[in-house]
């Protein structure tokens, strides 16, 4: 592995992040930025999008002039798995920001060979950042975070995301029908990245759809420094690194990991498995 010292690369995603964030939330305030165009007819991308990629990429650039970048507003395709790689995301939550919601993130990662070594989602609009580094747990606003420690689906409130592109409508509705069936609640916030910090955070207990590298990169190391499991559900083959990986991935705090798997894994002539309720685990457990 090339030697970096991620503290520093840590100390520069964030003043990326932070210096974007400043750009966004300016724009918010005058009534956020024109969509300038629909990538795939049903996708917006708005000037703010494109002001925040090249901000970014003038701060990590000035830090780490060597370093490829991988950005969602971005026709460069760097080499992925090898070597050195920025992962961005500008805006994750465009759909939001061009309509004045405030759940939008900037999502900036650090990986070596595949292995994503820091993560940085910081949410303008909110005014939280959430840090990690590989191996030194995960932070918002500098002070740590844990999952939390839920260990019934019946208590769960997870969160998930729909594709903008929905070829399958009905595997989409099987999806929210167990969800809603088996867990306390569903949240769709249409910010991956916010999702599975604020599930870091404690405040989801899960988190399941099909992501991008950009949306998964940071937050996904943000959400497993902070205790959080991450299983691939069964679906498409799979040829990126396992961290920047978003198909069909499943994230949850480790009590309900097993049953939510299971739950969204089975076919529907398969048993389903007991959901039990927080009181009798904690009978069991006495």
């Amino acid at each position: 592995m090339s030697h970096y010292d991620l503290h520093a690369v840590l100390d520069c995603a964030v003043s990326a992040a932070l210096t974007a964030g400043r750009e966004i939330a300016r724009a918010a305030q005058a009534d956020g930025g024109p969509v300038l165009r629909m990538k795939n007819g049903v996708e917006p991308v708005t000037d703010s999008d494109l002001r925040s990629d090249r901000i970014i990429r003038g701060v990590l650039g000035r830090c780490f002039p060597s370093v490829p970048l991988l950005s969602e507003e971005s026709d460069d395709v760097p080499v992925v798995g090898e070597g050195p790689l920025w992962i961005v995301d500008p805006i994750d939550g465009t759909a939001n920001f061009a309509r004045g919601h405030r759940y939008v993130a900037v999502s900036i990662a650090f990986a070596i060979d595949g292995i994503v070594r820091v993560g940085v989602v910081h949410a303008p609009l909110l005014a939280e950042t959430f840090t990690a580094i590989l191996g030194q747990g995960a932070a918002l606003d500098g002070a740590p975070i844990r999952v939390t420690d839920r260990y019934s689906l019946a208590a769960a409130i997870v969160s998930t995301g729909f594709p903008h592109v929905r070829p399958d409508i009905e595997a989409l509705v099987e999806r929210m029908r167990r969800l809603i069936t088996h867990c306390q609640d569903i949240r769709r916030a249409s910010s991956p990245a916010l999702d599975l910090s604020w599930l870091a955070a404690g405040r989801l207990d899960a988190h399941t759809e099909t992501l991008h590298p950009w949306d998964v990169a940071a937050a996904g190391l943000i959400a497993t420094e902070a205790g959080a499991v991450r299983t691939l559900l069964p679906g498409p083959a799979r040829t990126l690194p396992p961290d920047l990986n978003g198909a069909e991935v499943l994230f949850a705090v480790p009590g309900i990991s097993d049953l939510l798997r299971h739950l969204l894994s089975e076919q529907p002539d398969q048993p389903r498995r007991d959901i039990v309720s927080d009181r009798d685990v904690r009978a069991a457990r006495t």
